[in-house]
């Protein structure tokens, strides 16, 4: 379990099972400080890095030599100013490697496996599975809708 905890602002601190904490914000604009990636960023980036890692440890089984990578991830958005909640309706994923008789079918290969075997972000996102929501008020348990829950998820 991931638990996040507010700290002022709209700052929040992740602290995932990893024990590896990290702070998300928002920008000023918004009411935050930059502390952090944002909540949009941060998603954007959980993706290209369950590729990458991927992609990285299947090149390396085939013996490929990587001397560098990186992932540029960008999604198509309505604009600043449209109706909340914003989702993505486009994303696009650039793999840029170089290395050394570096083999194009392996690398292709590679991205191929993570995105329909292994990164478990893009199947996630794929899949689109039903997100429920319960809250404490107080130690109180507080009714969560169904018809919100299910407005919230877009069905």
């Amino acid at each position: 379990m991931v638990t996040l905890k507010w700290l002022g602002d709209m700052a929040f601190e992740a602290n995932p099972p990893s024990g590896n904490k990290f702070v998300m914000d928002s920008y000023p604009e918004t009411g935050g400080h930059s502390r952090g990636p944002t909540p949009v960023e941060a998603l954007l980036s959980s993706l290209a890095a369950c590729s990458a890692m991927d992609v990285i440890s299947i090149l390396e089984k085939k013996r490929q030599k990587v001397e560098s990578y990186r992932i540029e991830i960008e999604g198509d958005r309505a604009p600043q100013g449209s109706d909340w909640p914003r989702p993505f309706t486009a994303i696009r994923i650039t793999h840029v490697l170089s290395g050394p008789e570096l083999d194009q079918v392996a690398v292709a290969r590679s991205i191929q496996l993570s995105e329909e075997k292994y990164c478990t972000v893009l199947a996630t996102l794929k899949l689109g599975p039903p997100i429920t929501s319960r809250a404490q008020v107080n130690g109180l348990e507080v009714q969560v809708e169904e018809e919100q829950r299910v407005r919230n998820q877009g069905h």
